[in-house]
This record gives C-alpha cells, sequence and structure tokens, in this order.
C-alpha cells in the first residue's frame, strides 16, 4: 500500500515556512491505518518490547495500536503538567521551538525492552527526548519506529545509532 497517498501537505502550519504533514486521511481509511499499524508492529516483532511509549497526541494513536499488536504495554509520554504520578522531565527542541516531555517515574522497570513509536521523525529532539527519559528509568530502548520520517532534516542523526524504521520517507523535491 502507497501510505503517502494518504498524507497531505497543509502549508506554513503551524507557522509559515512549515508544511505540516496531515496524518488525519491515513487514519480515516481502515485499510490504510492497519497497514501502518501492522508494518510499524513487523518491524519489532522478533525484538519482544515489553513496552511500547509513544509521544502525545498523534504517536499515541499509532504507539498504542503497535503495543497491542505487539502484546506489549503503553508508556504514555506526555505535556506537563498531564500525568497524576511523580515524573521525570525532559526538554527538548523542535524545528520551530522547544517543548517538554514527562513520564511516571514508575512506567517500567530497569531492563525493561522499550520501543518508542511516533507518527514522524523530523529533527529528532522528540525522538531524542523520549528515548533519553527510557534510558533515565533504566530501560533498553530497542528501537523508534516511525509512519513519516523527514529525510531532509536528518532526525536520525540525533539518536545515536539508534534502530530507526520509518514508513514513508519525504526529501526536499
Amino acid at each position: 500500500m502507497k501510505l503517502e497517498n494518504f498524507i497531505r501537505d497543509v502549508p506554513d502550519f503551524p507557522k509559515p515556512g512549515i508544511v505540516f504533514k496531515d496524518i488525519t486521511p491515513l487514519l480515516l481509511d481502515n485499510a490504510a491505518f492497519r497497514y501502518a499499524v501492522d508494518a510499524l508492529a513487523a518491524f519489532f516483532t522478533e525484538d519482544r518490547p515489553a513496552h511500547v511509549a509513544a509521544v502525545e497526541s498523534r504517536g499515541f494513536i499509532f504507539g498504542a495500536a503497535v503495543a497491542l499488536e505487539l502484546q506489549a504495554g503503553f508508556i504514555p509520554l506526555r505535556k506537563p503538567g498531564k500525568l497524576p504520578y511523580k515524573t521525570v522531565s525532559e526538554t527538548y527542541s523542535l524545528e520551530y521551538g522547544e517543548d517538554m516531555i514527562q513520564v511516571h517515574e514508575d512506567a517500567c522497570e530497569p531492563g525493561d525492552k522499550v520501543l518508542v513509536i511516533d507518527d514522524l521523525l523530523a529533527t529528532g529532539g522528540t525522538a531524542a527526548a523520549a528515548c533519553s527519559l527510557m534510558q533515565r528509568l533504566q530501560a533498553e530502548v530497542i528501537g523508534a519506529g516511525f509512519v513519516i520520517e523527514l529525510d531532509f532534516l536528518n532526525g536520525r542523526e540525533n539518536l545515536g545509532g539508534l534502530r530507526v524504521e520509518s514508513l514513508v520517507h519525504y526529501d526536499l523535491e
């Protein structure tokens, strides 16, 4: 299946000069959504992660579904102030600003295998922060999976040699 057909460009969102890759059409199509989830899970089936960690909000959509496919638990990585228990925080840079994510301090056990899933890999700041949070909890991050990768931003270089799998690649046209 050609997932590119289910991803639309939205120019100048969230600010001028950014071309946002909108996955809403992919989510609206049951076959395309199922294909994306199955394909992401297939990359990591042999790794047998104990948990899938995903960043809100679009990452939750794919992360939770991939966790179910892999028979793994789901770890929500959230914006500050959204988790009710004691948290660990990580600040990171975006291609258009700065942000922070948090995780419950007891989200996993030391040595647990954790897979990081998100909808998009751009500069790698969000994914690197997610991996850092999991490593601070002493988890073994086995890889990261993305629906979309913006190859021209070289985000995988910020993930320190971590295994990265992406379904759709975009380069400057």
